[in-house]
């Protein structure tokens, strides 16, 4: 079974095009195409990418490696899957904070869910790389902010493809569901994967911060339990 969002089917309310959502995906495809060069010449996802056991003993690049790795993929489907969540959530996340608000905000979300995950994973010396910490925070934000909005998706049951469209909240239910039982298999050392998923948890719990980085017109609405 498979089971991805494809569009995000509401309008934007404030702003026009989500220009900053688009340069993100833009850096991240460009920083895939070159990662294959620079790993000939230094050894990228460890320089750049988040080693818990690295940063638990003071080591590496800190903080700043948390920053770094959102934008280093392991390869074209793992980068795919995550700006096609990207796109899908980030377009009315951007529309209802503003660009800079929405960036902070991203990086806000990447930068928990990686310490989250290191936390957790503190003795894990495998580099943590991927955006998917920093895109489930707008997962999170968007089912704050907008839970009845509906999301066009690709549903494929054995063969048979359909195209429904679901609304927000049983979609990232569904969605942060998926999550739970790996993270608590990882949390008891049941199970090791190759998906971050306390990064994922703590990157969707961060989302609930997004109150703090909207802007004026869209926090007053929300306030009011208005549309945002």
């Amino acid at each position: 079974m498979l089971f991805l969002p494809i569009n995000d089917t509401e309008p934007n309310r404030y702003g026009g095009p989500p220009l900053v959502t688009l340069t993100l995906v833009v850096i991240n495809i460009v920083v895939m195409i070159f990662t294959p060069l620079f790993e000939e010449i230094l050894p990228l996802y460890r320089l750049f990418g988040s080693v818990p056991l690295l940063v638990v003993s003071g080591q590496g690049g800190g903080a700043l490696s948390s920053i770094t790795s959102t934008f280093i993929h392991g390869g074209f489907f793992h980068l795919i899957g995550n700006m096609v969540f990207l796109w899908v959530f980030g377009r009315r996340v951007e529309d209802a904070c503003g660009p800079w608000r929405y960036l902070a905000f991203y990086l806000f979300c990447g930068l928990s869910g990686d310490l989250l995950r290191t936390l957790v994973e503190f003795q894990d010396d495998i580099p943590g790389i991927g955006a998917s910490g920093a895109i489930a925070g707008l997962l999170g934000a968007y089912l704050l902010l907008f839970p009845g909005g509906r999301i066009r998706a690709f549903f494929l049951i054995f063969v048979v493809p359909t195209f429904p469209r679901i609304r927000a909240f049983w979609f990232l239910l569904y969605w942060i569901g998926v999550q739970i039982i790996p993270a608590y298999q990882v949390l008891r050392s049941e199970a090791s994967y190759s998906v971050a998923y306390w990064a994922h948890l703590g990157g969707f719990f961060a989302g609930a911060f997004i109150i703090f980085f909207l802007r004026p017109e869209a926090f007053s609405r929300y306030l009011s339990n208005e549309p945002v």
